[in-house]
């Protein structure tokens, strides 16, 4: 399935799309060359120009800011779905989920879409808060753990929460180790 079908089912009709999704064998590296990295450019290049070429009105638009914040945005976006995978992966027994590494970076990757689509907000920035519509990936996450993860019904609350955590933690972390890195000084 092509990149633009696929973001725009697992954001209409995500149910469908999971149980499709399920029975798909897409390697890892396909998946992150031609879903997830494509994706995770919007919001680089939204905050590219958000920052560098429009600007902020606090700042004023400033070109080598704008750079900063695009690297910072691909690297975490990019980075942050792998070791959340990762990581998901590693505690799905403790859930009775199954193991597999390559479906948790299919449930997580996939449930990044609407955050990614939602980062082209940051473009302009006085529409940046609607970016909080990628809040959406929640619930395509939530409803792709029993088909992609095997999670039963009494576990997957729980399974779900954590998992978001874990999203939460990772993309936090490496947030701040990057702007630190780049930004800080």
């Amino acid at each position: 399935m092509n990149l633009v079908d696929r973001a725009k089912n697992i954001i209409l009709k995500p149910k469908d799309e999971w149980t499709v999704i399920d029975q798909e064998d897409t390697s890892t590296t396909t998946l992150i060359v031609t879903y997830l990295f494509p994706l995770a450019l919007i919001p680089a290049i939204a905050a590219f120009i958000g920052y560098g070429v429009i600007g902020v009105a606090f700042f004023g638009p400033v070109l080598a800011w704008g750079v900063k914040q695009a690297i910072v945005s691909l690297i975490t976006t990019v980075v942050g779905v792998y070791i959340s995978a990762m990581i998901i992966d590693i505690l799905a027994p403790n859930f009775g989920a199954t193991k597999d590494f390559r479906k948790s970076l299919q449930l997580v990757v996939y449930s990044y879409t609407p955050v990614m689509i939602a980062g082209a907000f940051q473009a302009i920035p006085a529409l940046g808060m609607l970016g909080i519509l990628g809040l959406y990936g929640l619930y395509v996450l939530y409803i792709g753990m029993k088909p992609m993860m095997k999670v039963s019904d009494e576990k997957i609350t729980v399974y779900f929460v954590v998992s978001l955590l874990v999203i939460i933690a990772v993309y936090f972390i490496l947030g701040v180790i990057l702007a630190a890195l780049l930004i800080g000084k």
